[in-house]
Order: structure tokens, then C-alpha cells, then sequence
């Protein structure tokens, strides 16, 4: 399955492809703009006046005096006519090279100057110069000092550069973390809109999502979820009506015809008795499933004394078939619900269990849970999600209709409760209904 893109990560991608462009435009701007304006010439790199105060230095005697240091040395090769002049606290001045005569009358003022760049306009840019205020082994001092020279345009772009990288890693760094909290935060609403969605199930009707709490941009995505749930509705009180109207009007008609059938002595007229049973018994449950929907009635219920009256009423149908049926109290339980309809789904486990399950049926109460066990085949594990299923039978060409299961299913759901299949130990299966038992 394809992972679907998240909006956090297009969002910070947009965002930052957006800044660089405009960091970038802005930096090449400057650049244009710098290159063109009059600042212009040949600048001297800063590093020669750390080189000079670190050559520098006084003598036995306390003189300042110039040693040729290794770095400085190989300044003077990649800058062949380097010079500087250093003006010291106690007012000794010191020069290396050859100090323009433009610059000499300078020196001796240099104390009064805090900082300078002088740009020469002709080759070999020897006025080219920068005076800055360092600390070197001969103590504080102040120097202008000619080294290697750069056009102003380079220094230009270097700053550029670093000044956008700069900026483009700020507002990267901002995006990253503040756009998810935006994004948090503009999708609270949708997030609600979800949770509100996570809690729509097939039992619910006129349920809508929320559309005033998701941005405009999402409302037509909500507006058409709550349309088709409109029409969804419409075609569950449909198809609900329908079953409801076709279970009325079988049973009267089918009751009349059992009763016909019944008073015969046709035997090929009595041979259609079972189809008519299984007939009538597919209309009592639909008007069972249909009963569960429109809400069942509550009162205080003994499983106890509902397992024995459910058994007593269907013995003599299984006495004349030859099978039995027990039912074992091992503890008394109090449950509420709507005793009709627990009623029937122990009288469905029942008859599937005879039908089903062999010649020995077993129901077992224990506090507020219902047991039908049987000594037949049993069911397989592969099998116990789906028999649950409406109109799904095991056997195709069997004599159910496969509402039974669902039926007991949907009772066990509408009472908050659950039911398990399981093998018995002796062969068979196990059906337990669990609900919740009164405090």
C-alpha cells in the first residue's frame, strides 16, 4: 500500500524551497547592487594584522623591535611588498617594509584613529591598507599594515554567502519546528472531525461529521462523507423496512398453511411440513432482527429460571427425535435486558445444536453466562468468525437459513455483552453468551 504523503513534511518542503529562493534571490541582489555601486578597489585581508602585532616585540634593552616570524616570512612571500607601521601605548613606533610616504604622516597618529580600511585605486594597490587596535607580545597597540589584497567584489560575495547560508539555516530551523505546531494546529479541527468518524458503526443512525470545525478547504470532503451517510441511512430504513413488512406479512399466511398442513393426512402434503418450519422460523427471526433494532426493553433477569423454561419448551421436540437436553445451574446469575430476545438466541443456540451438534445438548449457567454444548462435530476454527456472519451456512445445502448465529450475535451485542465458540472437550462445540451481571 503507498504511503500517503504527510502535509507536515510537504509544508516544511514548500516553505524551505521557498526561502532558499528568496534567500538566494536576495544575496545575488546584493551582490549586483554592491558591484555596481562605487564601493569598489582592492581590500587587505585582516589576517596580516595578527601576523604583524605577533611579530613584534621588545628587546633586552625594552625597545620594540620587528622579528621575521615563520608566518610572517611567508606573508612577505605571498605578499612581496608587504609593510606595516605599529604604533605601541607608550608611544614607540615600529615599521616592517616600505611604508608609503602617502601613509608615513599617518603613523604617528595612528593612537588617535580607532579602525580604517584604505582602498588604493591603482596597481599594485600598495595604499591599499586596514588599521585596527591589537594586543601582540609588546603589548597593546595600533597598526596599518598592507598584506595580500583582494578585489572588493570577492569579499563582496563571501559575504553574501555567509550572510543567506546564515539566514537560510535560521529560517530553516524555524520551519522545522514551527510548522508542525501550525499544522497542529489549523487540523484541530479535523482531527475532531476523525475522532467523530472513528465513532460512526453500523449501529447508529443520522450520525453527521462536524463541518464547522474543519477548514474551508476540507468542508466539501466532509459535506460529501455526511451526504453519503445520508444515503446510507436512507437504504438501511429501506432494506429494515422491507424485512419488517415481508416478516409481517409471511407469518400470518404461513401460520394459516402450517395449520393446513398439520390437519392433513395427505402424506405428500405432510412431507412439506419441515420446508414450512424453516419458513416460518426465517420470519420469526426476522421480526427478531428487527426487534433488536428498534431497541429492546430492559428488566431484571435469572438466567437460571430463563435456561429451564427455553429448555422445557423445546423438549418435547427433542425427546421426539432423540436427542436430550440438560441444563446445570453451577451458579445463580442476575443480568438486565430484554428476556424475549435472550429467549430466543438460547432458543437459536439450542436448535443449532440439535440440528447441528449431535444428540446430546448441554446448557450450563454460571453467574451471568449462557453455555450451550453439544457432542457433535464441532466447529472449525476457521470457521467461528464466519458462522457469526448473516445468512452464512457451513453446510450449503443444509436446512438453515444462517440467521441464527447472527441473531444471537446481535443479542449479545445490544446487551453490552460477547460470545466465544470453542471446542467442548468431549467433541462438539461450545457457545457461551458472557453479559454483564447486576451489582
Amino acid at each position: 500500500m503507498r504511503r500517503q504523503p504527510s502535509l507536515k513534511t510537504r509544508l516544511i518542503a514548500g516553505q524551505l524551497a521557498l526561502q532558499f529562493l528568496a534567500v538566494a534571490a536576495a544575496a545575488i541582489g546584493f551582490v549586483i547592487f554592491f558591484m555596481n555601486s562605487a564601493l569598489d578597489g582592492m581590500y587587505v585581508e585582516e589576517t596580516v594584522i595578527d601576523v604583524a602585532a605577533r611579530s613584534v616585540t621588545r628587546n633586552a634593552a625594552g625597545t620594540a623591535v620587528v622579528i621575521v616570524t615563520p608566518e610572517l616570512a611567508r606573508l612577505r612571500e605571498e605578499a612581496p611588498d608587504l609593510w606595516f607601521a605599529a604604533r605601541l601605548g607608550d608611544g614607540n613606533v615600529v615599521t616592517f617594509g616600505r611604508v608609503p610616504a602617502e601613509v608615513a604622516a599617518l603613523v604617528p597618529h595612528l593612537d588617535k584613529l580607532a579602525s580604517a580600511d584604505l582602498r588604493g585605486e591603482f596597481a599594485p594597490f600598495t595604499l591599499s591598507a586596514i588599521l585596527r587596535r591589537e594586543s601582540g607580545p609588546a603589548g597593546e597597540m595600533r597598526i596599518i599594515a598592507h598584506g595580500r589584497v583582494r578585489p572588493f567584489t570577492a569579499l563582496i560575495i563571501i559575504a553574501s554567502n555567509v550572510v543567506a547560508t546564515t539566514i537560510f539555516l535560521i529560517l530553516a530551523l524555524i520551519s522545522a519546528i514551527a510548522t508542525p505546531i501550525i499544522v497542529k494546529r489549523v487540523l484541530a479541527g479535523v482531527t475532531k472531525t476523525a475522532e467523530e468518524a472513528e465513532r460512526i458503526d453500523a449501529e447508529q443512525r443520522g450520525v453527521r461529521l462536524s463541518e464547522d470545525k474543519v477548514p474551508r478547504e476540507i468542508a466539501p470532503l466532509v459535506r460529501a462523507v455526511n451526504e453519503a451517510l445520508g444515503r446510507l441511512d436512507e437504504g438501511h430504513d429501506l432494506q429494515r423496512r422491507f424485512i419488517t413488512s415481508a416478516a409481517h406479512e409471511l407469518r400470518t399466511p404461513v401460520a394459516i398453511l402450517r395449520m393446513k398442513i398439520d390437519a392433513s393426512t395427505d402424506q405428500g402434503l405432510r412431507s412439506l411440513l419441515p420446508d414450512v418450519s424453516r419458513l416460518a422460523t426465517l420470519s420469526e427471526q426476522l421480526l427478531d432482527v428487527h426487534r433488536l433494532n428498534n431497541g429492546p426493553t430492559t428488566g431484571q433477569i435469572d438466567l437460571g429460571v430463563l435456561a429451564r423454561r427455553v429448555a422445557a419448551d423445546l423438549a418435547p421436540v427433542l425427546i421426539a427425535t432423540g436427542r436430550t437436553i440438560e441444563v446445570l445451574v453451577i451458579r445463580p446469575g442476575l443480568i438486565r435486558g430484554d428476556a424475549g430476545s435472550i429467549e430466543r438466541a438460547l432458543t437459536n443456540l439450542i436448535q443449532n445444536a440439535a440440528n447441528h451438534g449431535g444428540n446430546e445438548v448441554i446448557v450450563r449457567v454460571d453467574e451471568a453466562s449462557l453455555e450451550v454444548r453439544d457432542n457433535g462435530s464441532g466447529i472449525p476454527r476457521a470457521e467461528r468468525n464466519r458462522v457469526l456472519e448473516p445468512f452464512y451456512r457451513m453446510r450449503p445445502h443444509s436446512t438453515g437459513v444462517g440467521l441464527g448465529l447472527n441473531l444471537v450475535k446481535q443479542v449479545a451485542d445490544h446487551h453490552g455483552g460477547r460470545i466465544t465458540i470453542a471446542d467442548s472437550p468431549g467433541g462438539g462445540a461450545i457457545v457461551r453468551l458472557d453479559f454483564r451481571s447486576m451489582p
